[in-house]
């Protein structure tokens, strides 16, 4: 019984040690890629910032998954890309590349026979080709415009399977993509319009999103007999009324805890100033819905007049947060 536990324990230091040599030889092969990136890096950025179309990017084995990745990263950034199965290319997919195009191809040994159809249509038709590989005059750098060769580092031992050279691919992909995040001056808000349906799309979604217009507003002035106010409450269902000036500004507001400290007999011939709280919370309509989102949790309330200018111009309750999925 020891013997086995014994034995368990040591599988297990040396998993973790065969672990971390992996992962020490990825990060040695992107030091190297990140102290060889020169001009070509550059003239690569300039290449897929200047185009017209999309970068098609394309890739056999796992430098094609890693094209896929890249691709997705590059389109959802702001740079219009498409991955292209280099051997569907051959039948038919090639009508997918215009002249507008760039094409991003990868190999790790620049070899790769399947990429001979997708290069020469580059060529013949003058659509730029940047070439990714690991072997300096291999096919692909050789008939690339632009070659951004990998650095020389030996991939994970104990075998050759692609581990070092797919991470410098992944990560000179990623390098790609934010240096012409920062050429094209795409912000966070950009990217939450491609992500609307994702956690970080969800983050920058704004009150002015979520909040109910003008139609929906629950307003009085401040000279409104509770009567009515209470029957538009009703209608509108926000559990609440704002209170305005003759301008149109915000003063107050009506909430059913106002309604419950004020209960008396006379309570439906008053008017609505004399109920309402003064300085009601309220927040931008450009505001996060998180923050809005934020504040009624800390505050235990369940809607915030969005105000511009000291007007009413919009309305959100927890629940328009809530299924929209922020948090």
């Amino acid at each position: 019984m020891r013997k086995a536990k014994k034995a368990k324990v040591s599988h297990a230091r040396r998993d973790i040690a065969h672990g971390r040599a992996v992962l020490a030889q990825e990060i040695k092969g992107l030091q190297a890629l990140a102290e060889s990136l020169g001009g070509d890096f550059a003239r690569a950025v300039d290449c897929a910032a200047a185009i017209k179309g999309r970068v098609i990017v394309s890739g056999m084995g796992k430098s094609g998954h890693v094209a896929r990745k890249i691709a997705a990263t590059l389109a959802s950034t702001g740079t219009p890309a498409h991955f292209v199965h280099p051997g569907e290319a051959s039948h038919g997919d090639l009508g997918m590349i215009t002249k507008d195009d760039a094409v991003l191809a990868l190999s790790n040994s620049g070899e790769t026979a399947e990429l001979a159809d997708l290069i020469n249509y580059c060529k013949r038709f003058s659509i730029p080709l940047i070439g990714v590989a690991r072997k300096r005059g291999s096919m692909l750098v050789e008939a690339a415009g632009i070659a951004l060769v990998l650095p020389d580092v030996p991939e994970a031992p104990p075998t050759d399977a692609p581990t070092t050279s797919t991470t410098m691919m992944m990560g000179l992909g990623d390098a790609l993509a934010v240096a012409l995040v920062e050429r094209r001056g795409f912000t966070k808000d950009d990217f939450s319009v491609f992500h609307p349906g994702g956690k970080l799309g969800k983050a920058f979604i704004r009150v002015s999103d979520l909040m109910h217009g003008a139609g929906d507003l629950p307003l009085a002035g401040e000279g409104a007999p509770m009567r009515e106010v209470l029957v538009m409450m009703t209608a509108k269902t926000f559990g609440c009324a704002g209170v305005c000036d003759a301008k149109g500004r915000l003063l107050g507001i009506i909430t059913d805890g106002d309604l419950r400290r004020h209960m008396q007999p006379g309570l439906l011939d008053e008017k609505a100033g004399a109920v309402m709280t003064r300085r009601p919370l309220s927040i931008r309509p450009g505001a996060l819905a998180a923050e809005a989102l934020g504040i009624m949790n800390d505050r235990k309330i369940t809607s915030l007049f969005a105000v511009e200018a000291g007007k009413p111009v919009g309305i959100i309750h927890i629940h328009d947060c809530l299924r929209a999925g922020v948090a």
